[in-house]
């Protein structure tokens, strides 16, 4: 199977062209970690840091969602979705991982990888805000995209 970029046509930028595509439902599920350092244990109760800008993990829940939802408005070559459902799980795991997961979903013409990847980033990223008064030391580890299904082909990181 021969494999080359989509977003250049003749050695440019370009959108890609969707628009003989068939629609079909499309999800895609990501993760972000985000490693906090040992001393902020103090101000984690319940599964929640309480900071005086909110609680941090419910704030980054609605800023996922909202970045998942404007992802054609900052990258470039993404098509603007419909999107259907966007969801974010954070989960404080041990050692104070925090674990994000974005899941987005829509019926569409193209994939929804790039807005479950934007949800769960954006979420990172206000972690990382919200906690950098109490520490300098967090740091964002990784964003994968963990699954996708719907279009040519499904995908599955193990």
């Amino acid at each position: 199977m021969s494999r080359e970029f989509t977003h250049i046509d003749k050695d440019k930028p370009a959108m890609v062209d969707v628009g003989d595509k068939s629609e079909t439902k499309r999800s895609a599920i990501a993760v972000s970690h985000v490693q906090l350092p040992d001393d902020m244990a103090k101000y984690v109760h319940d599964g929640e840091i309480k900071t005086l800008k909110g609680p941090v993990f419910q704030t980054a829940i609605i800023a996922g969602i909202q970045a998942a939802k404007r992802t054609w408005e900052l990258i470039p070559m993404c098509h603007q979705l419909n999107l259907n459902k966007v969801s974010i799980e954070i989960e404080l795991k041990e050692n104070l991982l925090v674990e994000i997961q974005c899941v987005a979903k829509c019926s569409g013409k193209t994939g929804v990888e790039m807005e479950a990847l934007t949800g769960a980033s954006i979420a990172a990223l206000t972690v990382y805000d919200m906690c950098k008064a109490f520490s300098q030391n967090i740091s964002i580890k990784e964003t994968k995209l963990l699954k996708k299904t719907g279009g040519k082909s499904d995908y599955t990181n193990s």
